[in-house]
């Protein structure tokens, strides 16, 4: 009679762990592009209205 036993392995596939890593990698560069780019956008705003102030 085989014995089973009733802990699993702990080690779990190293594979799926790197496309996760690199899935998570993925989505925050472009999280980190698209603060970026709202940034600039934020900071263009601010400086055309400060020089919309200056000149009325």
């Amino acid at each position: 009679m085989p014995r089973h036993d009733p802990v699993p392995d702990p080690e779990p596939p190293a594979a799926p762990i790197l496309d996760y890593a690199a899935e998570i990698r993925r989505r925050q560069r472009a999280r980190a592009i698209i603060t970026a780019l709202l940034l600039f956008a934020f900071v263009v705003l601010v400086y055309a209205i400060s020089i919309a102030k200056m000149v009325k």
